[in-house]
């Protein structure tokens, strides 16, 4: 692992996609960046998967990120809304994989065990202990970011290469580990 390292963890989604940055110097991880991108303005579901690929695509050019860490879409009844989870995360990562980023996916059981050490958190919480742990002044209205930012801090504190979750490190990764996905 280098000594210096930069995360970028994103919270997935149509209606607002969090993220966060952390730079990582000797083990030690540094707050650099917590924001939302707001798509509820647009009414087309392919516009908003193209905003979503354009400014994680504009993250990576800016603070070029070695790590990327994603919250995996949760399961729920709604079999649509996860749907659009799915294609918002998918678009994201597809944008990481184009840069060549490794991606790791969490669930956001993980994420809020690793934060808070209760799977079963709220985001105020997970956010109350992320302002702690980075020294935050203040939180945002809306806590999308602050799960953005949260799957970064898991992502340190799994040391990068957590058990019992996927990392892929280009197209290549990716297909070979979901053969079965591909439509030949």
């Amino acid at each position: 692992m280098a000594n210096e390292r930069i995360i970028l963890g994103i919270d997935p989604g149509t209606t607002i996609m969090g993220f966060g940055l952390i730079k990582v110097v000797n083990k030690k991880m540094e707050f650099l960046l917590l924001n939302e991108l707001l798509l509820s303005k647009y009414t087309d579901p392919y516009i908003k998967l193209q905003k979503i690929f354009e400014r994680t695509i504009e993250l990576i050019d800016t603070y070029h990120p070695d790590e990327i860490a994603i919250e995996a879409p949760f399961f729920g009844k709604n079999v649509q809304s996860m749907l659009k989870l799915g294609r918002a995360q998918g678009v994201a990562m597809a944008a990481g994989l184009s840069r060549q980023v490794a991606i790791t996916e969490y669930e956001p059981k993980k994420i809020k065990m690793a934060i808070t050490g209760n799977g079963n958190a709220s985001k105020e919480q997970v956010a109350k202990m992320l302002q702690q742990l980075l020294a935050l002044k203040e939180l945002p209205k809306n806590l999308d970011s602050t799960d953005g930012l949260a799957a970064a801090v898991c992502h340190f504190f799994n040391s990068g290469k957590p058990q019992g979750t996927t990392t892929y490190t280009g197209w290549e990764a990716f297909l070979k580990n979901n053969e079965g996905r591909v439509v030949k």
